[in-house]
């Protein structure tokens, strides 16, 4: 069951954001950024209020993901992103990424915290940041 409402636009929409945002980082690093973006649709706290659905989600701005401003987010979704998009919709979780809202790809090591938010680790190149269960309860 899925724990957000999607349609197959909003499918091929995250499958878009999760290759063009961590493609590189393999089939763990999309479900973990597929994660950020259910939670941030999730939450309706912090930086997200408001944002209810994959559209609100992806195209966020300020706050949103840097991959809207590149081509390569818009091609066509891949049948194997499309996979991927449907498990964290429907509820697939992967620590550390499974309370996350943020993500991002330092030069270096991850810091411990990223605008007040507990790093929670690092997954190949993105550090993974979620917010307190008393800010954020819908996360959890």
């Amino acid at each position: 069951m899925a724990v957000i409402n999607t349609n197959s636009s909003d499918v091929d929409l995250l499958a878009r954001l999760i290759r063009a945002e961590a493609e590189g980082d393999g089939e763990q690093g999309m479900l973990m950024v597929g994660n950020v973006g259910v939670n941030r649709i999730l939450s309706n706290c912090l930086d997200f209020k408001g944002i209810r659905s994959m559209n609100d989600m992806v195209y966020q701005s300020p706050g949103g993901f840097e991959a809207t401003q590149k081509g390569y987010f818009y091609q066509k979704a891949r049948e194997r992103d499309r996979r991927l998009a449907r498990r964290v919709i429907a509820g697939e979780r992967v620590w550390p990424a499974s309370n996350a809202l943020w993500f991002f790809r330092p030069a270096g090591g991850c810091p411990a915290t990223w605008y007040n938010q507990q790093n929670t680790g690092r997954y190949k190149a993105h550090c993974f940041f979620r917010p307190t269960a008393a800010d954020c309860p819908s996360v959890y």
